[in-house]
């Protein structure tokens, strides 16, 4: 089961993501507050996924992130405000996935199962922000996925990939549709372009 918790100031926001929460069965609903200090009453044990709000009264923003972070919680940022400077400094505060508003409890369930998994996700439409950053490609993509996306960028066959990791081209094939979610990114050449811009090749 995944533990999951919800700070948001909105009180019909916050009720539709905890309903959309509850409704998943492999997901334990934790702590629902209106504020970062409310969330660190509860004193939920380390190890829950919060779903955060940044534009909340007291704590806000990439600072709420961090406070969250500290307490040992993997943070899944739902802002209305989903412009770069706010999904950079997300990011860099140790968010591990960052969506706008405009997602619906789908796209909600998917980024949490993501993140649970020990992934990062942030939007496709969100994801430009972090390839145009230096660090930013390196934050969004996990190691293999990276290694994936290296040898692909070298001209490697599914098949190719799949021999110089020990893996299954199935896996490959995986890892490459992660990639194309979390780069908006959808045809080998620009996948590969895309590598050769970020000196992974």
């Amino acid at each position: 089961m995944i533990r999951a918790g919800v700070i948001e100031d909105h009180p019909l926001y916050r009720a539709a993501v905890a309903r959309v929460l509850t409704d998943a069965k492999d997901i334990d609903l934790g702590p629902v507050a209106d504020s970062v200090s409310g969330f660190a009453v509860t004193r939920e044990p380390a190890g829950c996924l919060v779903v955060l709000d940044l534009k909340l009264r007291g704590v806000a923003d990439a600072a709420a992130v961090h406070k969250i972070v500290g307490m040992g919680h993997k943070v899944l940022v739902v802002s209305a405000h989903a412009g770069q400077e706010e999904v950079l400094g997300a990011i860099s505060a140790g968010a591990r996935g960052y969506l706008s508003k405009a997602a619906d409890g789908a796209d909600i369930l998917h980024a949490v199962r993501e993140i649970a998994a020990g992934n990062m996700y942030v939007s496709p439409t969100l994801a430009s922000f972090l390839l145009n950053s230096t660090r930013g490609l390196r934050s969004l993509l996990s190691d293999r996925e990276r290694q994936v996306l290296s040898l692909l960028a070298a001209g490697e066959r599914d098949v190719d990939i799949a021999e110089a990791m020990s893996i299954s081209v199935r896996t490959v094939r995986s890892y490459l549709e992660r990639i194309r979610d979390k780069t908006g990114r959808r045809r080998r050449s620009e996948l590969t372009r895309l590598a050769i811009e970020e000196g992974m090749t």
